[in-house]
């Protein structure tokens, strides 16, 4: 990969380049350096083995400060060379913005051995990632990506592109047979730059995936992209995180994607599609005639409405593995919806219903669809009030049913009563590697629960994480004396970050560690 971490490389290569410019006006000579004027400090060299340019242990010393200047042998300040140094306007700049886009894509095209980059010419990945590079940046690349066949992921999130930009870059990319994936994650695009990147999909046929999260794409541009996809046959995964598609861009998008075969992943998270755009999206994924494997809805404000058309379509996918629906407000409904879906679907193994205002009631009907599926592995059930009861539910399913490996349960209110379900549960359980109980209120009393069952050898869990719940010196003894009691222990992860443990709790837990290694020779990272 080719990035901003190569940039000292790539400056000193440019540098050689002005510096060779210079001395040929010059005569060979080139007269003492760059002066820069104050507040530019910067000092960057490089030797490469074999020379800049195949030079025998030439080195190019860069020095910008108050009274410095650049050297082109030896490195020493000296005098401008004239009308002919290089100004401080041409130095400062190099880094970043459109200057900086305008040398470095030149340097994809140029034969260079410095190091780290061994072969620019070869780079595969190249980010320009937060460089303030404009629309007008954009035009370093023409002629450049049209020729490059060796890319296949540029980075481009983080400037301010804008509609122009992208329109230039989509010029571009239309006769790229190399790149792909493009990523252009918040660089001010709206509705005309989706247009631009839609017509270019028509086209090219090497992108594989398109991140456009957190940009400014609107009902028009939705429509455009959602046109796009009926006509190209080889984009797998597209990000649309963060816009503004509302329902009717979710509308759109769905007619699109009846007329697709090739999407898998699909990433809409936060674009307040609703209710009605929910209904309208699943709809249309009924009818795609692809394989897709990833549905990303989360935040996007339907209700237990949604939920329903969100069942009725897992009830009909064989080929969905992950799906996130979370901070929406399903409620238990909602819950109810799903859980019933899940009875029938053998392909989702990672799903997260994490804050969707689901209490006991929902968890429950959830518990009871993990009984007969072995499928699930990942469940997340964070910032649900579901409290003691709606733990106790699904503790006892999971003592002998589910295949769940990572269980995510924080800020859900279940207290210390919840943690005694959660406790016994783990004397049974022998799947969950990893778990997540942060700020639950668990004080010591829930704290010496969980002990109590870490003293049980556990084959499997690896991984607890409870932080910001309350604990203070006592339940850090009683799980340092749960670590020290059990030689078996599997726990290689422990989190008490946030809780209010003194040197002393503190103290105990890093004997405990240290009294596991020296007797096992397993290593415990145990996080305050």
């Amino acid at each position: 990969m080719l990035c901003m971490c190569c940039i000292p490389a790539l400056f000193a290569l440019w540098i050689r380049r002005r510096i060779d410019q210079i001395a040929e006006r010059n005569g060979g000579v080139v007269g003492g350096g760059i002066e820069a004027g104050v507040g530019h400090n910067v000092a960057i060299e490089v030797v490469a083995g074999g020379g800049v340019e195949e030079g025998a242990g030439q080195t190019v010393a860069v020095e910008a400060g108050a009274g410095g200047g650049v050297g082109a042998s030896a490195g020493e300040p000296g005098e401008p060379a004239g009308d002919e140094a290089v100004g401080v306007g041409e130095l400062a700049d190099v880094l970043a913005g459109d200057e900086a886009a305008l040398e470095l894509a030149g340097v994809l095209v140029a034969k260079s051995t410095i190091d780290p980059c061994d072969d620019l010419e070869t780079a595969e990945e190249v980010s320009f990632a937060a460089n303030g590079i404009t629309g007008t940046g954009m035009k370093a690349f023409d002629g450049i990506l049209q020729s490059n066949i060796m890319l296949k992921i540029l980075n481009l999130s983080g400037n301010p592109i804008g509609d122009e930009g992208v329109k230039c870059l989509c010029d571009i990319l239309v006769n790229n047979n190399g790149i792909q994936k493009l990523q252009l994650n918040s660089t001010d695009l709206g509705d005309e730059g989706a247009k631009a990147i839609a017509e270019m999909l028509k086209n090219n046929s090497s992108l594989r995936a398109l991140e456009l999260n957190n940009n400014m794409i609107d009902y028009s541009g939705f429509t455009s992209l959602a046109g796009a996809l009926v006509e190209n046959n080889t984009i797998r995964n597209i990000h649309l995180n963060g816009n503004y598609g509302g329902a009717l861009g979710a509308n759109a998008l769905a007619k699109g994607l009846e007329g697709n075969k090739s999407l898998r992943e699909i990433h809409l998270h936060g674009n307040s599609i609703g209710d009605e755009g929910v209904a309208a999206l699943m709809s249309g994924l009924s009818l795609h005639k692809g394989k897709l494997t990833l549905l990303d809805i989360g935040n996007n404000s339907f209700s237990a409405k949604g939920a329903f058309h969100v069942g009725g379509y897992v009830k009909k996918t064989k080929s969905l593995l992950w799906l996130n629906v979370y901070m929406n407000d399903i409620g238990d409904e909602g819950a109810e919806n799903i859980a019933d879906a899940l009875k029938q679907n053998r392909t989702i193994t990672t799903i997260d219903l994490g804050g969707n205002n689901i209490h006991a009631k929902g968890v429950t009907a959830i518990a009871e669809a993990l009984k007969d599926n072995s499928v699930i592995t990942f469940l997340e059930l964070g910032y649900n009030p579901m409290g003691p009861d709606g733990v106790k539910a699904l503790s006892e399913v999971l003592k002998f049913h589910g295949n769940i490996e990572t269980l995510k349960l924080g800020w859900c209110q279940i207290g210390a009563k919840g943690a005694e379900f959660i406790a016994d549960m783990l004397k049974y359980n022998t799947t969950i590697r990893v778990l997540d109980l942060r700020a639950n209120g668990l004080r010591n009393e829930g704290a010496s629960c969980l002990a109590r069952s870490l003293k049980v050898v556990n084959e499997a869990l690896s991984s607890l994480d409870l932080g910001f719940n309350e604990i203070r010196d006592d339940g850090a003894f009683a799980i340092a004396q749960a670590l020290k009691a059990n030689e078996d222990v599997t726990v290689t992860s422990l989190n008490l970050a946030s809780n209010f443990l003194t040197k002393f709790g503190q103290s105990a837990l890093t004997d405990a560690r240290d009294h596991v290694y020296e007797m096992s020779e397993k290593e415990i990272n145990i996080f305050f």
